[in-house]
């Protein structure tokens, strides 16, 4: 399901000159442009595929406070789109409704962070750690703090909050090839773990 995150009246760029309002049962659509799209700039209008995506990283993405979620229809056709696996940006997009927000445990957050980092993080002892955590069989401190000795993606998990986000978005942005990660696969793993 994609999904847009909006002010609490139903904005995105407040303040600027492309400030946009969605409103249920409205479409949005950029202006034709000859311009290559690329993320983060005013040739996309911003998206997550999915709600975990976007509850994940809105604070190093768009940064709503207090945002509610829409549930949004992408128009445009596959030569205009364009993703990094954690975010996606189109020319057009339809807003379907609006949806309640998620809520996700820590741990599906810390499980997310851990199966990202183990996409570009072939250390043993981390390796060892990460598999014990996600299975459940050991989720202890002591055996944490081991696996951060032994590798820096393990530094990550040092505080759980920031593990989730600081995890996601090094391993998108630090493998040579984001596009490589299938970050949707990586979010059902996630949260089917307890």
């Amino acid at each position: 399901m994609n999904v847009k995150l909006v002010t609490q009246d139903y904005k995105t760029r407040v303040g600027q000159d492309n400030e946009t309002l969605w409103e249920v049962g409205t479409t949005v659509k950029l202006p034709p442009s000859e311009k290559p799209l690329k993320l983060c700039t005013k040739t996309v209008l911003h998206y997550y595929q999915h709600p975990f995506l976007a509850v994940l990283m809105n604070r190093r993405h768009a940064n709503i406070p207090n945002y509610r979620m829409l549930q949004v229809k992408v128009n445009s056709s596959k030569n205009k789109r364009i993703t990094d696996g954690l975010k996606s940006g189109c020319t057009s997009l339809s807003v379907i409704k609006e949806i309640t927000i998620p809520q996700y445990t820590l741990t599906q957050k810390v499980a997310f962070a851990i199966l990202c980092s183990l996409c570009s993080n072939n250390s043993e002892a981390y390796t060892t750690w990460a598999t014990s955590w996600l299975n459940g069989t050991d989720r202890s401190a002591k055996s944490a703090t081991y696996a951060a000795s032994a590798t820096f993606a393990a530094d990550a998990y040092a505080t759980f909050a920031a593990a989730a986000y600081a995890a996601a978005y090094a391993a998108a942005y630090a493998a040579a090839d984001a596009y490589a990660i299938n970050f949707l696969a990586l979010v059902d793993k996630a949260l089917k773990i307890a």
